[in-house]
Order: structure tokens, then C-alpha cells, then sequence
């Protein structure tokens, strides 16, 4: 099948290349930079529970946007659910804070990656350029996360099946490497390593759960792309709920393996706790290479699917002129939303130049935007279960109000995690003006969309006076 036809999105990924694109996305090298934290933070069943309670709260998520998806598969995913529940103002709000939590992860990739070759490479960084919340920015260390993002951007822009093509190659790594380490930590882990099972108690287990939204935005991926998916609607929804469970049981396991193998006083030691406890179960340094090299694999299928969930949904916000026209052009040749996708891209070039503190920075305040549209999304679903009964609903979840309105309330309370008072609460000024320049950034544009909106009515009334 052409990937292009007069202008449109067309219909080119199959079964397993939506499973990757999915599932892939919330796998990406958060877990290999992370990990150790999660373990220091809460204790190892703590981490654990915070993985196994804010996956259940996924799951739900999961299933309202199954629904969703198989009953309006088009481009944009949470727009048209939105637009269709709460109008132009409450949809660009979702959209756009959903944008946002793309917008983090690729930009915490392009950091991710020159981190990865600091690793494998620890005197490769010259040219101080400045010092960022004590950490050093070094010009050799910007190019590599800079040429990164313009690699990946452009491979975007050529086409979806391209993107998907690198997308099944490297999970298929990921898998390997997954299945190497869970089984190597379960014949050699102890449980003596995994104490304290609890650190610092509930406040532990919140520090951890806060990050949850940010390691399982990605599911959402798979509506954002839904009209360039060939399967039967009904499908769509079931993939969206059987990513998000292998997404759970991957960290959760991740975190037992780790702890099974490291105590924390080893984890605390290290950068990087999950390549060092893949030392520690195979006994030589390639073990660890070979993790980076999953966690590579991992920084590019995530990279790569928020690019395109990240520019679909821009681009459906531009047809529907809630942002400049121009974002929403196709290239006249790949049928690719161009310029939106240079617009996430472009953007993810910057991030290097805040430095490796940033991976935090990205991670909580990109999660705050992901529980805002997950909030918004189930109340879409709610108002449509109630406006619109007799839609065409191929996969109608059970009990839907029931789950429709235990998601919104756990969307609710992951998102106070995120305000001053919590002990998870963002940081000032760093998370909190990025959350706040991308938000004032998006209704400035918005706000150009609508004048051009009003001026095309205003030209188009005058054009009937006349005529």
C-alpha cells in the first residue's frame, strides 16, 4: 500500500508495528538511568508497589482510550475525543498538555543519549560551555544529543513505515537483552540485597508513583496514529490495554532484578544501577555494555514514537485550526506532517543545553501535563457515554461509568502529587517554568488560530454579501 494519496494519512501499520510503537514508547531508557533512584526512594517492594498501583491506575486509563480509539479513529487521539466531549477551549487544553508530556520525553532522549556515550565513553566531554544546578554542560556533550534529534527527526519526516521498521528492529533487541537480565537475576539475585523492602513509607512510595505517569505516557501513541493504522477499529483498543500491561510487568520486574542483585549501598555507588547489576549476574563488563546497548535501543523506540504521537497531534490541532495552518502541512512527497514534527524535533535540539540535571526536570514536569489530558480525556468519556449513547462503540468497555469516573479520580489525585504540599511537589523555578512556558507558548499560538479563524469567516461573509 502507498504510504501517501492526495494529501492524506493513510492506512500502513499492522499488528505488531502498533504493539511496538506502544510499547516501545514506555520502555525507553528512563528504567536504565532511573531505576536505582526508584530503589533509594521507596525500598524495593516500594518502588515495586509504586510501579503495581500507578499500573493499575494506567490500566483503567488504558481501557477508557481503548473505547475511545476504536469508536473515533482518527489522527489526533485525545483531540477528537476532546473536541467532540468539551468543545475548542477544553480540547486544545488536553491536546496541548499531552503535546507537552511528548514534547518531555523526546527532549529527555536527546539528554538520555549523550549520557549513554559519557558511560561507554566517561572522556569523550570537552569545551566547558557553563555549569546548570551544578551540573557541566561541555560543547562535545551538546553535539551528541543535538545531532541525535536531528538524526531522529529526519528519519520521522521521511515516513511512518520507516519509523516503524526502526521501531520493530530495536524492541526486538530490548526484548533479548530483558529476557537476559530477569532470568540471569532470578538464579543469582538474593533477597537478602533487597532491604530495606520500604524506605521512608508512604512519602517513599509517592516519590516513585509521581514519575509513574511519565514511564507509561506512550500507550496513547497508538490513538494519536490511528489513521495510519490497517486493522479492524476494535483491535486498536486491545493493543492499547496489552502494551500497557507488558509495560507494567517490564518495571516491575526491572526493579525486583535490580534489587535482587545490588543492595543499596552498590546502587547507590553507581549512575547507572541496571547495567551494573547485569555486571554483577554475568561477571564481565560486556554484560553491562550490553545493557547500555538495550538502553540505547530503548532512548531510540521511545524517541521515536513520541515524535510521531507528538506531530500527529499537532498536526490534528492545525486542521482543526486551533493552531497556525502552516503546523498542519503534509510534505508533498512523504505525507509526513512535516512541520510539526520539525516543531517537537526542533525543540529537542535545545535540551541539551540544560545539562544532564535536566532528565529530571523533563520527567516531572512533562509528567504533570500527561495527567492533565489523562484527567480530561475520562472526563471526554464520560460526557460522550452520556451525550452521545448511541455512537458506534466496536470495543464498549464494561461497567463504563464505573471505570470512567475511578479514572478520573485517580488521574485527579496523581495530579495534586504534582502541586506545593506534596512531597513529590514540582520544582521551583526549573519544572514549573517549563510546565508554564510551553503552556503560554500554546495559547499564544492558539490564540493566532483563532484570529486567522475569525478573519477566514469575516472574508468568507463579506465574499457571499457580495456575490
Amino acid at each position: 500500500m502507498n504510504e501517501h494519496n492526495n494529501g492524506q494519512l493513510r492506512r500502513v501499520l499492522k499488528g505488531f508495528d502498533v504493539l511496538a510503537l506502544g510499547f516501545g514508547a514506555m520502555i525507553g531508557w528512563g528504567w536504565i538511568v532511573l531505576a536505582g533512584g526508584w530503589v533509594l526512594d521507596a525500598g524495593s517492594l516500594g518502588a515495586v508497589a509504586a510501579f503495581f498501583f500507578g499500573g493499575i491506575a494506567m490500566l483503567l486509563i488504558g481501557l477508557i482510550y481503548a473505547e475511545l480509539a476504536s469508536a473515533m479513529p482518527q489522527v489526533g487521539g485525545e483531540h477528537v475525543y476532546s473536541h467532540k466531549a468539551l468543545g475548542d477551549v477544553g480540547s486544545f487544553v488536553c491536546t496541548w498538555a499531552i503535546v507537552f508530556g511528548y514534547a518531555s520525553v523526546v527532549a529527555f532522549e536527546a539528554v538520555a543519549l549523550p549520557t549513554v556515550i559519557e558511560y561507554l565513553a566517561p572522556n569523550y566531554k570537552v569545551g566547558l560551555l557553563w555549569t546548570i544546578a551544578g551540573g557541566e554542560v561541555y560543547a562535545s556533550w551538546v553535539a551528541v544529543g543535538v545531532a541525535g534529534a536531528l538524526l531522529m527527526t529526519l528519519v520521522n519526516c521521511i515516513g511512518v513505515r520507516t519509523a516503524a521498521f526502526l521501531q520493530k528492529l530495536v524492541i526486538l533487541l530490548i526484548f533479548a537483552v530483558g529476557l537476559l537480565f530477569f532470568s540471569g537475576a532470578l538464579f543469582s539475585g538474593s533477597g537478602a540485597t533487597m532491604e530495606p523492602l520500604f524506605r521512608d513509607g508512604f512519602n517513599g512510595v509517592l516519590l516513585v508513583l509521581v514519575m509513574v505517569p511519565f514511564m507509561f505516557v506512550g500507550f496513547d501513541v497508538i490513538p494519536q496514529a490511528a489513521e495510519e493504522i490497517n486493522l479492524p477499529f476494535r483491535k486498536i483498543g486491545m493493543l492499547i490495554v496489552v502494551s500497557v500491561s507488558m509495560a507494567v510487568l517490564w518495571y516491575m520486574l526491572i526493579v525486583l532484578g535490580l534489587s535482587g542483585v545490588l543492595g543499596s549501598e552498590e546502587i547507590a555507588s553507581t549512575e547507572l544501577g541496571v547495567p551494573e547489576a547485569m555486571n554483577a549476574v554475568f561477571g564481565g563488563a560486556w554484560a553491562g555494555n550490553l545493557m547500555i546497548l538495550a538502553g540505547v535501543a530503548g532512548i531510540l523506540t521511545s524517541w521515536n514514537a513520541f515524535l510521531v504521537g507528538g506531530s500527529r497531534a499537532v498536526y490534528a490541532l492545525a486542521r482543526s485550526k486551533m493552531l497556525p495552518a502552516f503546523l498542519g502541512k503534509l510534505h508533498p512527497r512523504y505525507n509526513t506532517p512535516v512541520n510539526a514534527i520539525l516543531l517537537i524535533g526542533g525543540a529537542s535540539m535545545l535540551a541539551p543545553l540544560l545539562g544532564r540535571e535536566s532528565l529530571v526536570w523533563f520527567v516531572d514536569a512533562g509528567g504533570l501535563g500527561i495527567v492533565i489530558a489523562y484527567s480530561l480525556v475520562a472526563v471526554s468519556f464520560l460526557v460522550l457515554r452520556r451525550k452521545f449513547p448511541e455512537m458506534e462503540r466496536p470495543w464498549k468497555l464494561p461497567m463504563g461509568e464505573f471505570f470512567g469516573g475511578a479514572t478520573l479520580i485517580l488521574s485527579l489525585g496523581i495530579m495534586v502529587l504534582y502541586f506545593p504540599g506534596s512531597p513529590a511537589a514540582l520544582l521551583w523555578p526549573q519544572e514549573w517554568l517549563l510546565f508554564a512556558a510551553w503552556m503560554a507558548g500554546g495559547f499564544v499560538l492558539f490564540m493566532f488560530a483563532r484570529l486567522d479563524k475569525a478573519a477566514e469567516r469575516a472574508l468568507s461573509r463579506n465574499r457571499r454579501r457580495c456575490g
